[in-house]
């Protein structure tokens, strides 16, 4: 019975390793990423990004509020954003920060960018996964999930 099922096993040891491989491989940083003219990039029509910018409710999210000082702000957003799971700081500049943000299992990869508008008092924030064309919901919970995490008065 071993000798039968070995061969078996191993194939499926062996497919199972070349799916996961295959549903592994993250497509390149998407060229829209950052501040382009000064904004964030818009959504795609595809239900899978949140945008402070958007006007259109699937993708709209409400902006967080910048009542202090953006090196401050900055620094509470990075503290809410540490807390959370398989987040990796990608790019920083004075009013912009982007994160990665990986799935357990299958490690697709969201986008999660912040723009820090000083005069307008608000914190611009997009989430958008890389692939696929539905979400189900996960970058609006993300965004949420930093909002409750953050000090009260940046809700």
């Amino acid at each position: 019975l071993a000798r039968r099922l070995a061969p078996r096993l191993l194939h499926a040891a062996l497919v199972s390793a070349a799916v996961f491989t295959l549903l592994s491989v993250t497509p390149s940083r998407p060229t829209t990423l950052g501040l382009h003219d000064g904004r964030l990039a818009p959504c795609p029509a595809s239900p899978n990004c949140v945008s402070s910018t958007a006007t259109d409710a699937e993708h709209a999210v409400t902006p967080f509020p910048l009542d202090r000082p953006v090196s401050e702000a900055k620094a509470e957003l990075k503290r809410a954003i540490a807390g959370l799971p398989r987040a990796t700081l990608i790019s920083e500049t004075e009013n912009y920060l982007h994160y990665e943000f990986r799935s357990l299992v299958f490690r697709f990869v969201d986008d999660v960018e912040f723009q820090f508008e000083e005069a307008a008092k608000v914190i611009h924030l997009r989430s958008a996964s890389r692939v696929g064309h539905s979400d189900l919901g996960v970058n609006r919970r993300r965004v949420e999930a930093i909002r409750a995490r953050l000090p009260a008065s940046m809700q």
